[in-house]
């Protein structure tokens, strides 16, 4: 098991923030390793919707289910992430501050089988790449100021606004 934590401060406010890290169909506008994410739960995202992605890594797609545990817009997500080298749960949190808001990320990681042998090389790897991936919202979020809300057709509370 690893742990892997980090923050970054985004200059949008939280709600924009929340809203587009809770869809993860946004992923791969900043993360250039996400090839590839669906919603397959109907209604809007919230507790228990389910997304289906896949990765590249090692030049070759890793398949990811990810379901919302938790879902309190706009202060928390929790989420669990499972895929045939690891177990992932954890939670982003968005604070309000000055220039913005805060995130903060915090993620158990459990390997599976062989992979439990590379439980050092996962950690300094995963650090990495999630500092990169929430880097590129960052600079994301930051160039497309409309993004978090109605012009992407994000999920916001009980109403899916598509403008």
């Amino acid at each position: 098991m690893t742990f892997i934590e980090g923050e970054i401060t985004i200059a949008r406010p939280a709600t924009a923030v929340f809203d587009f890290a809770a869809d993860q169909r946004n992923e791969p506008r900043y993360n250039p390793r996400m090839v590839r994410a669906e919603k397959v739960t109907g209604g809007p995202v919230g507790k228990g919707t389910v997304f289906r992605s896949a990765v590249r890594a090692a030049g070759r797609a890793t398949e990811m289910r990810s379901e919302l545990t938790g879902y309190h817009r706009p202060g928390w997500l929790a989420s669990r992430t499972t895929m045939a080298q690891a177990d992932i749960a954890g939670m982003l949190t968005f604070a309000s501050v000055p220039g913005g808001t805060r995130m903060h990320w915090a993620w158990v990681v459990h390997p599976k089988g062989a992979s439990r042998l590379l439980t050092p090389v996962i950690s300094r790897i995963g650090r990495r790449q999630e500092r990169a991936i929430w880097t590129g919202m960052k600079r994301y979020l930051e160039a497309h100021p409309q993004s978090g809300g109605m012009k992407y057709g994000i999920d916001i509370g009980r109403e899916r606004l598509d403008h």
